[in-house]
C-alpha cells in the first residue's frame, strides 16, 4: 500500500497485522493500516483560521447562543439538585429539574437536568482558544467558580445519570484549564471527582444494567462506559496520576476485548454512546500504549463502516445493526430517526481523528469528511428556546425538522462539533504537515525556527480544485502530505506549475517533501464524478447518488421512477443543484446543506 512513498520519507511503518489480526469479514485488507512510532498531533484551535462559510457560520451561531444564555439559568438545575437557592429563568426541556419526573412519559421536560452544562463550558473554552476574546475567558472562569459552589453529594443522588454528568464536567474543566487558561479548573476537578466517585459504579457498566437498586429503571441509561476518554485526557493534561488509574478502571474492556478479537460486538447496542466509547479505547492506546485497545477501535470502526449510510451517518433508531442483515435498508421505510446527528458526528470526529493520528491512514479522513459534509454541517441551528436538530432523516419521505425535545444531548455536542472543525483539518508530524480536510483556511505554525503559514482556497466539495500557498520566514525542509480520497481516481498535484509524477494514489496521503520557500504554490485536482452507491449488498437496486464526497438528495414528496443511467446523466444547473430527467419529469438533487423545508429522499430505487 505504501510502496510508492519516497525512501527519504520520515515515517516508519509497522503493519497493524503485527498487533494481531483485524476482523475477518470486515475488510481484512485494512490490516495494511499503519502504526507509526509517533502519532500525529492536532494543531491548536488558535493555529487555524477558517474563512467565512458554513463551518464558521455554524460556530459563530452556536457560540453566540452560549454567550447569551443566562448564567443563573445554566446553574439553576445544579443549584436546585444541591438544595440551594436557584434564581433565574428555567431553560426547560431536558435541562429542567423535576423532582417528580415521570419515567413512563416520553423523554421531554426534565429528562436530563444539567447534563449539557459541562459540554457548554467545554465549547466556550474551545471558542476562547479560537477568538482570544477576554469576555469568553471571563465567562468560562465565572461559570466554573459558580459551578464549584454547587458540587454536592445531593446532586449525584438525585441524578439519573451521574456518570454521564461527571464525564461532561471533566471535559469542561480540563478544556477550561487547557484552552482557556483557567488556573483553578483542576482544583475544581478534584472537588468534582471526590464528590462524584462514591455515586458512580465501581467499573464501566453496560447500558441497561441498573446498578443502583434504590433508583428507577431510567438510571440504566447512564453511560459510565464512555468516561475513560476524558479521565485519561485529564491525566495527560496534568491532573495527576489519579486520573490515569481512574481511566484504566473505567475502560469498558468486556466490550473492547470482543472487538479486539473481531467479534461483532456492536450489534444491538446504543449507537452514539458505544461509538463514543471507542474514543476511550483510542486514549488507552494514545496515553497508555495499549495495542489491544487500538485493535478494538480499528475493528469497531470497520464494523461501523459496514453499516453506514452513504452520508457516513449510522445508527437508525439509535441502534447499531447486525452485519449483513439488511436492516439498514429496512430503516428507509420504517424510521425517520436515521442518525443522531450532532452527537453522532462528535463521536465520529473524535474516533476518526484519533485513528488518523495513530495510523496516518487516509480512509479515516475520508469517513470524517463524509459525516461532516453530509450530516452535521446541514443541521438546523439550535434556537434560544432549546429547539435542537437531533435526527437526520434518511427515509424515502424524509424531512429536515427540529426535535420535539428541547435542550437535549445534541444541544451540548453541536457547539463542540462546530469548534472542532478547525482541529480536524491539519495534523502535525515531526517533520511535516498532513492536510486532511479541504476547507478554505489558514494554518500558522513554527517549524525548525521558521514561521510558516499554509493557506487553502477552494470551492470543494463543489469544485475539485484545491489551491494551497506557503509563506515562510526562511527556506524549510518538510513533508506536505495531502489526503487523496478513495473515490478520486486520476487526482493530480502541481507544485509551482510542475506536475508531480506518481504522487497520487486514491485512499492514501500524497507526500511532497522538498525545501519550501515563501510563495510556493500547490494545486491539487480531485476529479469529481457522479457515481452510485447501493445501501447494502442485499439491496443493490437502492442507491444514493454522489458527486465526490457529496451525497445528492432527491427533492420531492416520493421517490421518482428513475434509472441508473438517468441519475448518472444528471446535469448541474447551479453551484449546488443538479437535475436528472426521469419518466416522471425533471428531478432536482441538492446537498444536505442546501435543503430547507423540502421533502427529500436520500436513496432511490432504480429500475
Amino acid at each position: 500500500m505504501h510502496q510508492n512513498l519516497p525512501r527519504r520519507q520520515f515515517i516508519q511503518y509497522a503493519s497493524l497485522a503485527s498487533l494481531g489480526a483485524l476482523t475477518p469479514g470486515f475488510g481484512s485488507s485494512k490490516s495494511l493500516d499503519v502504526v507509526t512510532s509517533q502519532p500525529l498531533r492536532a494543531f491548536g484551535y488558535g493555529e487555524v483560521t477558517l474563512a467565512d462559510g458554513l463551518h464558521e457560520q455554524q460556530r459563530q451561531a452556536t457560540h453566540t447562543l452560549l454567550m447569551t444564555l443566562s448564567e443563573d439559568s445554566l446553574l439553576k438545575p445544579l443549584r436546585q439538585m444541591s438544595g440551594q437557592a436557584a434564581p433565574g429563568a428555567d431553560l426547560g426541556g431536558w435541562y429542567h429539574y423535576d423532582p417528580h419526573y415521570d419515567t413512563s412519559l416520553p423523554l421531554h421536560e426534565g429528562y436530563a437536568p444539567a447534563a449539557t452544562f459541562g459540554q457548554w463550558v467545554s465549547a466556550l473554552a474551545r471558542n476562547y482558544a479560537i477568538t482570544r476574546d477576554p469576555l469568553v475567558r471571563e465567562k468560562v472562569q465565572r461559570l466554573n467558580r459558580l459551578y464549584a459552589q454547587t458540587i454536592t453529594a445531593e446532586f449525584y443522588e438525585k441524578n439519573r445519570f451521574p456518570a454521564y454528568c461527571y464525564d461532561k464536567f471533566v471535559c469542561g474543566l480540563i478544556d477550561s484549564e487547557h484552552w482557556a487558561g483557567d488556573s483553578g479548573a483542576l482544583a475544581i476537578l478534584e472537588h468534582t471527582t471526590n464528590t462524584a466517585l462514591p455515586h458512580l459504579p465501581p467499573r464501566a457498566v453496560e447500558m441497561g444494567e441498573v446498578w443502583r437498586a434504590d433508583k428507577d429503571e431510567s438510571t440504566g441509561s447512564d453511560e459510565s462506559y464512555t468516561i475513560a476518554e476524558n479521565l485519561l485526557l485529564a491525566y495527560e493534561r496534568g491532573a495527576g496520576a489519579r486520573y490515569r488509574a481512574l481511566g484504566r478502571r473505567y475502560l469498558f474492556d468486556e466490550f473492547f476485548d470482543l472487538l479486539a478479537a473481531g467479534e461483532p460486538a456492536l450489534t444491538g447496542r446504543h449507537a452514539y454512546s458505544h461509538i463514543n466509547a471507542l474514543s476511550s479505547a483510542m486514549q488507552a492506546y494514545l496515553v497508555l500504549g495499549s495495542h489491544r485497545h487500538l485493535r478494538a477501535a480499528a475493528n469497531g470502526f470497520d464494523m461501523l463502516a459496514a453499516q453506514s449510510f452513504a452520508t457516513g451517518g449510522w445508527g437508525p433508531n439509535e441502534t447499531l445493526l447486525a452485519p449483513h442483515s439488511g436492516d439498514l435498508a429496512a430503516s428507509l421505510s420504517d424510521s425517520h430517526s436515521s442518525f443522531e446527528t450532532p452527537c453522532g458526528a462528535y463521536a465520529h470526529f473524535k474516533l476518526t481523528r484519533y485513528l488518523l493520528q495513530a495510523t496516518r491512514a487516509a480512509r479515516y479522513g475520508d469517513s470524517m469528511e463524509r459525516v461532516m459534509i453530509n450530516t452535521v454541517l446541514g443541521a438546523k441551528p439550535t434556537l434560544a428556546d432549546g429547539s435542537t436538530f437531533y435526527y437526520a432523516d434518511y427515509n424515502f419521505r424524509g424531512r429536515k425538522e427540529y426535535s420535539d425535545r428541547r435542550w437535549p444531548c445534541c444541544s451540548g455536542t453541536l457547539p463542540q462539533v462546530a469548534a472542532d472543525y478547525r482541529i480536524n483539518i491539519y495534523f502535525r508530524a515531526p517533520h511535516g504537515v498532513y492536510v486532511n480536510l479541504y476547507l478554505p483556511s489558514t494554518l500558522r505554525w513554527t517549524q525548525d525556527g521558521a514561521r510558516l503559514s499554509l493557506t487553502q482556497c477552494s470551492g470543494y466539495p463543489f469544485d475539485g480544485n484545491v489551491q494551497l500557498t506557503i509563506s515562510t520566514s526562511k527556506t524549510v525542509d518538510l513533508a506536505l502530505c495531502l489526503r487523496i480520497p478513495g473515490w478520486a481516481e486520476g487526482a493530480s498535484i502541481l507544485v509551482n506549475g510542475a506536475r508531480q509524477a506518481g504522487a497520487t494514489v486514491p485512499g492514501q496521503f500524497a507526500v511532497i517533501q522538498r525545501h519550501w520557500q515563501s510563495g510556493d504554490r500547490i494545486e491539487l485536482e480531485l476529479p469529481m464524478k457522479l457515481r452510485l452507491e447501493p445501501i447494502d449488498a442485499q439491496h443493490l437496486g437502492t442507491v444514493a447518488l454522489l458527486y465526490g464526497p457529496l451525497v445528492l438528495f432527491a427533492i420531492g414528496d416520493a421517490p421518482p421512477h428513475v434509472t441508473a443511467q438517468q441519475l448518472l446523466a444528471s446535469k448541474r444547473t447551479g453551484e449546488q443543484c443538479w437535475q436528472a430527467q426521469t419518466s416522471d419529469g425533471p428531478l432536482t438533487l441538492l446537498p444536505f446543506t442546501a435543503i430547507a423545508g423540502q421533502s427529500y429522499s436520500t436513496y432511490l430505487p432504480i429500475a
